[in-house]
């Protein structure tokens, strides 16, 4: 599998990263090795994870979870150095430290309980899991008004958060800190005062991205491509909508939609006929469908890896195979004009 530099970090990657997020609820901890072996034999050395992870649902008592899995699988197939490992801290929800922003203290806190579940002694990329503020993403978009926002204290949370990263970086806990569910505005607040203040610069920016899901687009785009903040893309099948199994609003037994029946806000009476209208690009070019979505996800304009996710080692193999594919300039004008039809479909 190919590799690339992310962005700024000085760190190589696989083009694409293994997500984790069903490791401890949807798959078993064996499961979870295996999906671990497949992705290491194949050339996938960088995983994604998170404090908060596993999901569907997210609870309590499994916070934590799925990085106690991969600190199991390290410790039994050891080799830490051959896999670039990305983790989250959670922002301020109902679950992991209910109610309270991420601040410095916080992050340190949640750092060491990273390290201690993981097994390691350092991450390589630690992310701020959604910002203190809110943002549009999660299905928000549509009733999304940024009022009450304090410049000044948003500024004054950001440096706290910066100096403490600068100096788990110098102790050799963390070697690269990242932005996730974030914004134009946030990002650029977050870069500036890096510069200015000479503390570590956020270098990539995990949000959600697939052929139903464009919101990265345009200004995202712009400032990714000339920052060298690259899009680390979550959910690039969009949930498994764009795998076809939902096709006809079904909802196949053991499948995350059996657990979170509208897939998160993504089910609406826009988005089959919007999956349906991709299926047939993908059967029009002899493509399956997942290997298409992923291809044209890690084929855009602005430097991006897709997160793939799997819960049966069938659907990982699959979607590890869109790394060998290139999209021929017909599928992508074909894609561009299934958008044009169906351009936000939730």
């Amino acid at each position: 599998m190919k590799t690339l530099p992310l962005g700024k970090t000085g760190l190589t990657v696989s083009e694409l990263c293994l997500g984790t997020m069903t490791w401890g609820t949807q798959n078993t901890e064996s499961e979870g090795h295996a999906q671990a072996d497949m992705a290491l034999e194949h050339g996938v050395t960088f995983w994604d994870t998170a404090e908060m992870y596993p999901v569907n649902p997210v609870r309590a008592e499994t916070v934590g979870r799925t990085e106690e899995i991969i600190g199991s699988w390290l410790a039994s197939r050891g080799g830490r150095e051959r896999i670039v490992l990305a983790t989250k801290v959670a922002g301020k929800g109902q679950v992991i430290r209910p109610g309270e922003p991420v601040t410095g203290a916080t992050m340190r806190a949640a750092v060491e309980a990273s390290l201690r579940r993981l097994r390691t002694d350092y991450i390589d990329l630690y992310q701020l899991h959604w910002p203190n503020r809110g943002s549009y993403h999660f299905r928000q978009s549509w009733r999304y008004a940024p009022a009450g926002i304090d410049k000044a204290a948003e500024t004054a949370t950001m440096t706290d958060i910066l100096t403490t990263a600068q100096a788990l970086v110098v102790e050799g806990k963390i070697r690269a800190i990242g932005l996730s569910n974030e914004s134009t505005w946030g990002a650029a607040r977050w870069l500036h005062l890096a510069e200015v203040l000479g503390l570590p610069r956020m270098a990539t920016v995990q949000n959600e991205y697939s052929l139903l899901c464009r919101q990265f687009d345009t200004d995202w785009a712009e400032l990714s491509v000339i920052e060298d903040m690259p899009l680390l893309a979550f959910s690039p099948l969009a949930t498994g909508l764009l795998s076809g199994k939902y096709a006809g609003d079904v909802v196949p037994e053991g499948s995350r939609r059996s657990l979170n029946p509208d897939l998160s806000g993504r089910i609406t009476a826009r988005v089959f006929p919007a999956v349906a209208a991709y299926l047939g690009v993908a059967a029009r070019h002899g493509l399956d469908p997942c290997q298409m979505a992923i291809a044209f996800t890690r084929m855009r304009p602005f430097p991006t890896v897709p997160i793939i996710g799997a819960t049966t080692l069938e659907q990982l193999r699959t979607n590890i195979g869109a790394a060998g594919i290139t999209l021929s300039s017909e599928v992508l004008e074909d894609i561009a004009e299934t958008h044009r039809a169906h351009p936000a479909p939730y």
